[in-house]
């Protein structure tokens, strides 16, 4: 009897477990829908000879210096938006989505490890036919813009880093969900089909302090990019990589003129960053914006793209 009945548990959890996957289950994003409700102009695309297809948007004069920025984790160039329509009057600003994100997403080589993604930056840069040019990254991004300014001094005039990775030696108090279940074994297989909503907005409300930047827009933007076909496979294998020490066993290798531009309550890469930053960089000009958290150039747009404005104005291209 006690066998039945166990039986007859066991088969009402199957079945409870199976509504639950259905009710929450998410296919993938094609392509080519993405495509139509977010590469509009400016918006391009080039292929690397690899067969990456990049997303990417170029503003400013054709003969301006060059700024070339990068997005963080989970995100993409639409981050950097509220700074490409500033700066694009004095500066040939480029925005880019990198491996596994925006309309970039998966890349033939599946290379998504910082290494593979400032190889990309280069590629791109060169088939742009970018020569020298200004970088600054947020984040993840801001990990491989300072990576880039180590492996290809000879092509970077200044660098911008903001709340970038890779300094700090511990992440702050809430690292956000998604990102633990991204980093954990079987339980990251269920984020290839359940990607809810709730898990962005979890995400975005920790990394923004002022909430006027936290806006439905912004939102869909993230969870739409984050269920493109092959993205979220991407992302697993992004997170399972094993740490990289590379940047900062190398940060003595970064001459060029830098700006930190951070937010003081960023919970994600913790303050005392910036100032590891500005203590290993020569030089290095330190900025922290006070109740801004992990996403300045979208909280506090204005100052923050004044702040890269006025120094890249100071600076000898």
């Amino acid at each position: 009897m006690w066998k039945k009945i166990l039986l007859g548990i066991a088969a009402v959890v199957v079945v409870a477990l199976g509504g639950l996957y259905y009710a929450l289950y998410q296919p993938d994003i094609p392509r080519r829908v993405l495509e139509a409700k977010y590469a509009a102009p400016p918006s391009q695309f080039v292929v690397l000879n690899d067969g990456a297809r990049v997303h990417y948007r170029l503003r400013g004069p054709a003969d301006a210096p060059v700024l070339v920025l990068l997005h963080g984790s989970n995100s993409s160039l639409f981050d950097w938006e509220p700074w490409s329509k500033n700066l694009s009057d004095r500066f040939r600003v480029v925005t880019v989505d990198l491996p596994g994100h925006g309309l970039t997403g998966a890349v033939p080589n599946g290379d998504y490890s910082e290494q593979g993604m400032a190889v990309f930056v280069k590629a791109f840069a060169d088939k742009l036919g970018l020569g020298r040019f200004a970088i600054g990254g947020n984040s993840m991004g801001g990990g491989v813009a300072a990576r880039f300014a180590e492996l290809y001094p000879q092509r970077v005039t200044q660098l911008i880093l903001v709340d970038a990775a890779d300094m700090q030696t511990a992440f702050g108090d809430r690292l956000p969900l998604a990102f633990r279940l991204a980093r954990t074994p079987v339980l990251n297989r269920l984020l290839l089909h359940i990607t809810p909503r709730s898990l962005v907005v979890e995400g975005l409300n920790d990394a923004i302090v002022r909430k006027a930047a936290l806006t439905n827009t912004l939102i869909d933007e993230y969870w739409d990019f984050a269920r493109m076909a092959g993205t979220r496979q991407a992302t697993i294998t992004r997170f399972q990589l094993q740490p990289d020490t590379y940047v900062r066993d190398h940060v003595g290798a970064i001459k060029v003129p830098t700006l930190v531009l951070w937010g003081e309550k960023d919970h994600l890469i913790p303050v005392a960053a910036a100032h590891a930053w500005a203590k290993a960089i020569p030089g290095a000009k330190l900025i922290v914006y006070s109740d801004t958290g992990h996403l300045p150039m979208e909280e506090d747009p204005v100052e923050t793209a004044d702040a890269v404005r006025a120094f890249l104005g100071t600076q000898t291209h």
